[in-house]
């Protein structure tokens, strides 16, 4: 029964769709018409520049922490995965926005591992970080960190359902940049900009 209820909170907590209501809160914009039309931080940022794009990729990872953090201190490292996985379902299929398409999972997956597994975790977002610079593709970071991330988790020595999110998550993120994979064979996937400002307005 509580690790039911668990579940069912990381997917309420997963459903918060930050990056549908920043955007329209702050720049009047409806996300979900500009750009990927994905609710991600990544099309945020590319929509409406980096620092509202900072703020939802945050605020994602704040909440995939809190789902597994809160299972995994009233129950244990199995409830923490399963309430992760369900914030990853919810950040996807968010309630709130009647499970229209939401974003990829990516910051929410990082955060989960931040909660359960902290250093292999952090070198991953190291890893994101270097590949993102390189290439200024956010899809190549997203996928290059997710593979890495069960590699680190082994280092590091984790438990055995950590592990298993770990591979399942990189699996995810996998299948989630389809879509992107095929964009990059084709030459036709877009780069981030730094410097570029915000250009959308609704």
């Amino acid at each position: 029964m509580l690790f039911a209820a668990l579940v069912a909170l990381g997917y309420l907590l997963g459903s918060l769709p930050f990056g549908y209501w920043l955007p329209r809160l702050l720049a009047g914009v409806d996300i979900r018409t500009v750009g990927s039309g994905n609710t991600g931080a990544t099309n945020v940022w590319r929509a409406l520049g980096f620092k509202l794009g900072l703020a939802v990729a945050l605020l994602d990872i704040a909440k995939g922490a809190a789902a597994a953090l809160l299972a995994r201190w009233l129950a244990d490292d199995l409830a923490g995965v399963l309430a992760g996985l369900a914030a990853m379902g919810g950040h996807y299929r968010p309630i709130f926005l009647r499970f229209a398409r939401g974003g990829k999972a990516v910051a929410t997956i990082g955060g989960v591992g931040l909660a359960l597994a902290f250093f292999a975790t952090f070198s991953a977002v190291g890893v994101w970080i270097a590949v993102f610079l390189v290439t200024r593709y956010a899809s190549v970071a997203s996928i290059v960190s997710a593979l890495t991330l069960p590699l680190f988790a082994l280092l590091f020595g984790t438990s055995i359902p950590v592990l298993a999110f770990t591979l399942a998550g990189a699996v995810a993120v996998i299948l989630l940049h389809r879509g992107n994979i095929r964009r990059l064979r084709a030459g036709t996937e877009n780069r981030i900009q730094l410097r570029r400002r915000a250009v959308a307005r609704a």
